[in-house]
């Protein structure tokens, strides 16, 4: 049973609402209940917390596959595949480039709580928090998690909002919150020391006096958190204007979807794996498409060297070791992952690229998707006695199908002749 889908109200009414109730109710906690700006950016950083959680939450059953810039090494072969575990009668499912993303993303969200915590309630300090207080704030936050808990099951998941979100999507917002209020509150800190004659120019920031510092920095993020609510509303409208400008603010960024592959073929169909030999070390000839492997080899190589220069052999010796093995275990994974498990199929008519570690298809090209087809050898498949097949699309997508020993019936698939070396 899929989820179900309701069509979200065109108007930011009741969400303009809720925003101005959602932060107004703190600041009549203020007066209703004896609150001080201790009180109020406690909770404040709980909501963080809160918001943080259940944006994890939203990003692991994000239902498009998120992006990555360039093709970085093992998470760009992992990213290409569109593996997911889904959860019975439902559509929702965790996708693999959401783990991907989330292995990040989860550390960062961690220690950005913490700074805007140690810049914000380390600040102004919860010791002068009477019981009573503390107890009210914690009712209050968690009122805020039972209520955000709510909305992210109505609107995220049962009107069907994941299926427009990425990992990267449904994470963003909290993550600019969390940087926001981090900068703000530590310039805030920084702006009041300067300009207030009553706190030293030595004062730790623990040290600094509550009672000068809680209201500029509580109207500061009281100030940041009601702006990034606003545009949260107001979202549809801010990626109309980043669409109608020349600037990408990245308001109006679409998450790439998922087209199925089609893995059916009509006729006979012949299974090409890349020979075996070079599934084995075809990696380490794949350094010069994947040059970032090389960099972490020269950045431990650089640590060696530093501990030569301290005449400390065995270290650098053992560094030296690392420099070399790890690279080329990273290049051979990379390599197994884009090649080693995938099976080519083909009956003549089109070729299917068959993902062997998660199963499904991992692209189809037809004879008329071609624009260039040519074959080369590298001194490794010279030695192997292999071929690369290198397909060149209509889009500018380039497919290699490397290490084949017979390569014919995926060359018979095109309607041209494929360039051969050295003619």
């Amino acid at each position: 049973m899929a989820l179900g889908v309701v069509e979200r109200a065109s108007t930011p009414r009741p969400e303009l609402f809720a925003v101005l109730v959602g932060n107004g109710l703190p600041l009549i906690g203020v007066v209703a209940l004896g609150w001080d700006a201790a009180a109020l950016l406690f909770l404040y950083w709980l909501e963080l917390g809160v918001l943080s959680l259940l944006a994890v939450v939203r990003a692991l059953f994000a239902g498009r596959p998120s992006e990555f810039n360039g093709d970085p090494l093992i998470l760009g072969a992992l990213a290409h595949r569109t593996a997911s575990v889904g959860i019975p009668r439902t559509d929702v499912a965790v996708r693999l480039s959401s783990l991907l993303v989330l292995h990040v993303a989860v550390p960062v969200l961690a220690v950005l709580w913490f700074l805007v915590g140690a810049f914000t309630v380390g600040v102004v300090g919860d010791g002068s928090l009477t019981e009573a207080t503390l107890g009210t704030v914690m009712l209050a936050a968690v009122g805020i998690l039972l209520s955000e808990t709510a909305e992210t099951a109505a609107d995220y998941f049962y009107r069907g909002v994941y299926r427009d979100h990425s990992a990267q999507t449904a994470i963003r917002g909290v993550l600019v919150r969390g940087m926001t209020l981090f900068v703000g509150g530590l310039f805030t800190v920084m702006a009041v020391a300067l300009v207030s004659d009553s706190i030293a120019s030595d004062v730790p920031i623990s040290e600094l006096d509550a009672a000068v510092v809680g209201t500029p920095l509580l109207v500061g993020i009281v100030g940041v958190k009601f702006g990034l609510d606003l545009a949260g509303v107001y979202g549809d409208r801010l990626a109309t204007f980043d669409e109608s400008t020349e600037i990408l603010w990245g308001w109006a960024y679409e998450p790439p979807t998922v087209e199925p592959v089609e893995t059916t073929l009509s006729g006979a169909v012949d299974r090409i794996r890349p020979d075996r030999r070079g599934r084995l070390i075809g990696g380490v000839a794949n350094l010069c498409h994947r040059p970032g492997a090389a960099g972490v080899g020269v950045f431990v190589l650089a640590i060696a060297g530093l501990f030569a220069t301290g005449q400390v052999w065995d270290l650098a010796a053992l560094l030296v070791g690392v420099a070399v093995v790890v690279p080329g275990g990273l290049l051979s994974v990379d390599y197994w992952l884009r090649y080693g498990a995938v099976e080519y199929r083909t009956d003549g008519e089109a070729i299917v690229a068959v993902d062997r570690l998660f199963g499904g298809g991992l692209w189809r090209v037809e004879p008329w998707d071609e624009t260039d087809l040519r074959v080369e050898r590298d001194r490794l498949d010279e030695f192997l006695g292999t071929h690369t097949v290198v397909v060149e699309l209509v889009g500018g997508e380039t497919f290699r199908l490397p290490r084949l020993a017979h390569p014919q019936p995926i060359l018979d698939t095109f309607d041209r002749r494929a360039d051969w070396p050295g003619e």
